[in-house]
């Protein structure tokens, strides 16, 4: 969400009149998009604004503008942190960037001090969109369909930081991804803090499942992504959706967060142990292969080292072909915040060591027997991390690299011939032209 909130800021200003530029050094704005979700990525946002600050100095008319989650976490206290930011810009107000600009300069201009800090939560049920968006990706299309969360789990910022769900009508949902697949985006990623508790505000009854099966049937559109769902938001109906297009993607992010029953009541997480791994059966049962992922948290206030078997348990019971896995740190605003964080970071880091060591080898061991000597289709995206080879996604979201030319967006078939734990290696199917000889008489003769 935050990635395709850069595109719209980025598409605003350009809009605007403004270019891109690819270093600090020769930029008059500054503008940091920031995530407060954990407590490093929002340490983050200081450590990158004090490198900024030097800038700053150098040229008194450089602008520096703070966005995002942080923003909103942060408000006031940003300024008084760093007075060198000249905005700061909340979840629901980076629409307003260009006027905030505006107004910025011409107060410059006669040495007036205008307001710095933008947090306030927009009235409007849906959530404010532009038509200016400067796509990052040449063949995905990143797209809105709501935004914020009602959950209010325990750890969470979200609902600070976003505010309560609001969602986007269908019809402009619809219209924005026909015209992408007409523009030549071939994937489209459904982007949502809960995105599968959407709900049509046109529409009451018209739910997560009905625009599923619409956003399926766009003629052109090769590839579906949803990021990102809560479990307690899938309704057999779009679970049986899912297993019937074979152009939503079969990979699903299921995120448990904890295997305890007991420490999934005191994250409010709607579900324990037991429904959760109802949840993964009927997905196992559905009638088509689904890759699971997963978030999970270790070393919440309370848990046991009991909870933690409980959460190594759940993993080997489900093998989720991806995690992603972290210490709990604290959240401000969060009903965790109130509560003793009792598990030593010692602790917390043993346990996140096992954790991922576990996942790994079950990684590793799937990618042996699931996909080692098998036949995929990947969606090319661009140059591998070594610099010669290229990579690619499956359906599944696995990571395929491989020796090629072909363009981002292009769609190639490989052979898996070697896997690690993290990503596959693949080899291009030869492309077999078929071989005719023709008699005296001019007709083809079987060979």
């Amino acid at each position: 969400m935050n990635e395709h909130d850069s595109e719209k800021i980025s598409g605003l200003l350009c809009h605007q009149g403004l270019l891109p530029v690819r270093s600090i050094e020769k930029a008059d704005l500054f503008v940091l998009n920031t995530c407060s979700v954990r407590e490093k990525a929002a340490q983050k946002v200081y450590s990158r604004l004090g490198e900024v600050r030097l800038r700053k100095r150098e040229d008194e008319h450089f602008a520096v503008v703070v966005v995002g989650c942080v923003a909103q976490q942060e408000g006031e206290e940003m300024v008084k942190r760093a007075p060198y930011v000249d905005l700061v810009i909340g979840t629901h107000q980076y629409h307003a960037l260009p006027d905030l600009l505006d107004d910025l300069y011409r107060k410059r201009s006669r040495e007036d001090h205008p307001e710095a800090v933008h947090t306030r939560f927009e009235p409007e049920k849906t959530p404010t969109e532009t038509a200016y968006v400067n796509r990052a990706s040449s063949f995905r299309a990143n797209v809105t369909i709501m935004e914020g969360c009602n959950k209010h789990c325990s750890f969470c910022v979200v609902p600070f930081t976003r505010g309560p769900e609001r969602n986007r009508p269908s019809r402009e949902i619809l219209r924005e991804i026909r015209a992408s697949v007409e523009a030549g985006y071939v994937e489209v990623l459904l982007l949502g803090q809960t995105v599968n508790s959407y709900k049509d505000p046109e529409d009451s009854k018209y739910r997560f499942a009905g625009l599923l099966e619409e956003v399926a049937a766009v003629s052109g559109l090769r590839r579906i992504r949803f990021t990102s769902p809560h479990p307690r938001n899938f309704p057999s109906e779009v679970i049986q959706i899912i297993a019937g297009h074979e152009n939503i993607c079969n990979q699903v992010h299921l995120p448990v967060q904890s295997g305890s029953s007991r420490i999934l009541k005191r994250m409010r997480r709607q579900h324990d142990r037991e429904w959760y791994l109802e949840l993964v059966e009927r997905f196992r049962t559905c009638g088509r292969s689904i890759a699971l992922s997963t978030d999970v948290i270790v070393g919440f206030p309370g848990e046991t080292e009991n909870d933690f078997e409980d959460t190594m348990t759940l993993v080997e019971a489900v093998r989720f072909e991806q995690m992603f896995s972290f210490k709990y740190s604290v959240r401000p605003h969060t009903e965790a915040e109130q509560w003793h964080d009792d598990v030593p970071e010692a602790t917390k880091s043993r346990r996140l060591w096992d954790l991922q060591r576990l996942q790994k080898q079950i990684q590793l061991e799937v990618h042996e027997s699931a996909y080692l000597g098998r036949d995929y289709e990947i969606l090319t995206e661009g140059l591998a991390r070594d610099g010669s080879r290229l990579f690619g996604r499956t359906t599944t979201n696995k990571i395929v690299n491989y020796a090629g030319r072909d363009k981002p967006g292009e769609f190639v078939e490989v052979t898996i011939t070697a896997v690690g734990p993290n990503s596959l290696i693949g080899e291009k199917k030869a492309q077999v032209n078929p071989i005719s000889i023709r008699g005296s008489d001019g007709s083809h003769l079987p060979l």
